[in-house]
């Protein structure tokens, strides 16, 4: 394990974090995908978490990858992006029951492993935490900046500014938070804050980090997952679309 890990050709790294499982991680991190790729970034997705993967269902993918003459995995390409999970590669109803060192091992073959070829950005879904995973990928890999993901809860904020902490330490550059399931806009326009309103921007202020902006909470995004459809590709002009568009315009003018 020792040394950086390679990935020619690859300009950015961004790691999407949450630290805490169910603030919509994982789907944050394809729909920004997806708006990036929308702003032409040619884009590849990684879904590091080992234990509880979630691209192959959100992204609708069943196969498996194929093997190159170099014998490493080539990619899935779905929605103009490439993807690659190590749900791919197991039965999606078997637990992955496996150490530290094995999980680290898979992570290093799907980093390593894989034709990464024209992809100039890799967004890298973290499992939820602060573990062998978040600490390996920072000390081998150059990020270019990561996103961290919380609800308005302060039980899910707390988990989250620990993350921050963590990548702080690490001296990983934070591209801000954002706060994913803000509130209900109703029909008649009225807005509720399901879980609580200020926290996550007041405590980005607090901790001097950039706050991305506010996701509302829209059941496209919940079905669309469902569907195996990222909710950005149908979905650009609603309230949550255009909140998700924004932030990615401004990781690519950050990462520019």
């Amino acid at each position: 394990m020792d040394g950086i890990y390679h990935l020619d050709g690859i300009k950015n790294i961004i790691l999407v974090a949450s630290a805490k499982g169910g603030v919509g991680k994982s789907t944050t991190a394809i729909n920004i995908a997806t708006a990036l790729n929308q702003l032409k970034h040619n884009i590849g997705i990684l879904d590091a978490d080992i234990y509880g993967p979630s691209i192959p269902k959100m992204l609708g993918i069943k196969e498996k990858p194929k093997i190159s003459e170099d014998k490493r995995f080539i990619p899935i390409e779905k929605f103009n992006m490439k993807c690659m999970s190590i749900g791919f590669l197991v039965n999606q109803k078997t637990p992955v029951i496996w150490r530290g060192p094995m999980i680290i091992k898979a992570l290093k073959q799907m980093l390593n492993g894989v034709v990464w070829n024209n992809v100039d950005t890799l967004i890298i879904d973290l499992p939820p935490g602060t573990g062998d995973v978040q600490l390996t990928l920072c000390q081998k890999l150059k990020i270019s900046g990561v996103i961290v993901v919380s609800t308005p809860q302060e039980l899910a904020l707390i988990d989250a500014i620990k993350g921050i902490n963590m990548f702080k330490k690490l001296n990983v550059p934070i591209l801000g938070i954002v706060e994913n399931m803000s509130y209900l806009k109703t029909k008649s326009g009225e807005i509720i804050d399901v879980f609580g309103k200020g926290a996550v921007e007041s405590s980005a202020k607090k901790n001097s980090i950039n706050f991305l902006g506010k996701i509302p909470i829209d059941d496209l995004i919940s079905k669309n997952g469902d569907k195996g459809i990222p909710f950005l590709i149908e979905n650009n002009e609603t309230d949550a679309g255009k909140k998700i568009m924004e932030i990615a315009s401004y990781i690519d003018k950050k990462i520019k």
